[in-house]
């Protein structure tokens, strides 16, 4: 990489710190910190959900999947714009009402503290191991650029989101985020997308040089789609990084309309990036690794200091994933563990302190874990599996059910997680029969519960006879 591509990145970088430090002049309460204050219009709130849901996965995952099946490759990404859009259409306006912190919190208003906390260490648990994904994605392209080790480029990459996202919380993630989505979105849509596919001789050349299934939508298989599904729309809609970006809107309008928005955006992601991955296919057909596929393309076509900008953006979608999940994990453990638990009466300004040391250390702990493991995909999945397994039927419940028992909750998420976790261990990690297993034990606990409920309630009304009298 030459130097003004390297100019290019260290700007950026540079840009997205200066940009936390301007965030971090307005969190002046822990409500600004964790969700700005719940007053972003509609371009902020649809550009920091877009960058969030928008990961390093999704750019370098779907080039990745194109290059290997095609068109076929949209229904990962799409799958994900799938899971926002139903949040909007369906969920939000049953919660926004609530003005609760977190999913965790809404479980414990609904069944009780149990639920809020077993689901928020569920729900931590998945979020921290989202940012540790991120924080190796980053120290990966960080390494091709710069030619760093690992170690140090992971540490680099790692340190800027944290840094940023301590400062500042949710504004200044929220502002970087901006940034991030323009970033990425001009590199994709307005260089990477129309120079592919000029190298690549024209859409004419796709289509008559590309085998007959890159263009067969379910070439990919619907078993790989149907587990897309169950991984990404349903764990969607119950992930905090998500939901707290929801929360920070400033009407219930903004948070439906820019999730639908953002849910569309995602889907014309998913389409960019699958064609970027036909195009490698045709000017890279022996490629020695389709992971890397996108970085290779970008250095072979395009031209000094819009490879900057283009791998900038990559970065950008992976920081913006980061910063939202480190904050997301480090509110379930301040809001749902630490003070429902211990400091049920700690002062707004502590509790400020509180989350911020919090956000320090699931930072470092991210760092750590990409450092030690630098794999963790398999990790991620197991994650997703006892969120879409474990937290999705007792969260549909709870928005809809109104009647339902107290218990049900708690016990749904304990067994839910018990039978998906035991699936795995015995179907395979890769599996995703136990998510199904997980849903199927929700919904019968939920209905046992209403039976009891319904049994009583007769038991209850039935008269007293006259021998008893």
């Amino acid at each position: 990489m030459n130097g003004l591509d390297m100019t290019v990145i260290f700007v950026y970088f540079g840009v997205l710190v200066v940009a936390g430090i301007i965030g971090s002049l307005k969190a002046k309460s822990s409500e600004d910190f964790i969700l700005a204050g719940r007053n972003l219009g509609m371009f902020m709130y649809l550009g920091c959900l877009s960058a969030v849901i928008l990961g390093g996965a999704s750019t370098i995952g779907t080039a990745q999947l194109g290059y290997e099946h095609g068109l076929s490759g949209i229904w990962f990404v799409t799958m994900i714009g799938l899971g926002i859009i139903t949040l909007g259409t369906i969920f939000i306006k049953r919660i926004s009402s609530l003005k609760v912190t977190t999913i965790s919190e809404l479980l414990g208003k609904r069944y009780n503290a149990q639920a809020q906390i077993i689901s928020a260490v569920v729900a931590a648990i998945y979020t921290l191991m989202v940012s540790v994904t991120q924080v190796i994605g980053m120290g990966t392209i960080i390494h091709a650029l710069l030619g760093w080790n690992m170690t140090a480029s992971m540490l680099i990459g790692g340190s800027i989101v944290l840094f940023y996202t301590i400062l500042g919380g949710m504004w200044s993630v929220t502002v970087t985020d901006i940034i991030q989505f323009v970033v990425m979105t001009v590199a994709i849509f307005g260089f990477m997308l129309p120079m592919s596919v000029s190298e690549a001789g024209g859409f004419k050349a796709l289509a008559g040089d590309l085998p007959s299934s890159y263009f067969d939508f379910s070439s990919i298989g619907y078993g790989q789609i149907f587990q897309y599904f169950l991984l990404y729309t349903l764990g969607m809609a119950v992930s905090q990084d998500i939901w707290q970006r929801v929360f920070t809107a400033r009407t219930e309008k903004i948070a439906r309309n820019g999730s639908i928005f953002a849910g569309v955006y995602s889907i014309a992601y998913a389409i960019a990036g699958s064609v970027i991955g036909m195009c490698a296919y045709l000017l890279l057909p022996n490629a020695e690794s389709s992971q890397s596929i996108f970085a290779t393309l970008a250095v072979q076509i395009l031209p000094q200091g819009l490879l900057g900008l283009v791998l900038a953006g990559v970065c950008s979608a992976l920081m913006s994933t980061a910063s939202g999940t480190l904050l997301a994990s480090s509110t379930l453990i301040s809001n749902d563990i630490i003070k429902k638990v211990w400091l049920k009466n700690i002062s707004e300004k502590n509790y400020l302190i509180l989350t911020r040391v919090n956000t320090l250390i699931v930072g470092v702990l991210a760092i750590i874990f990409a450092l030690w493991i630098q794999d963790v995909l398999v990790a991620l999945d197991v994650a997703y599996a006892i969120l879409s397994g474990a937290i999705f039927v007792p969260f549909v419940v709870s928005l809809f059910w109104k009647d339902i028992h107290p218990k049900a909750g708690v016990s749904a998420i304990v067994v839910s997680t018990l039978v998906v976790l035991g699936g795995l261990l015995i179907e395979g990690l890769s599996s995703t029969t136990p998510i199904l297993y997980g849903i199927s034990s929700s919904i019968i606990i939920m209905a046992g519960f209403a039976v009891m409920a319904r049994n009583k309630e007769l038991s209850d009304q039935e008269p007293v006879s006259e021998d008893v009298k």
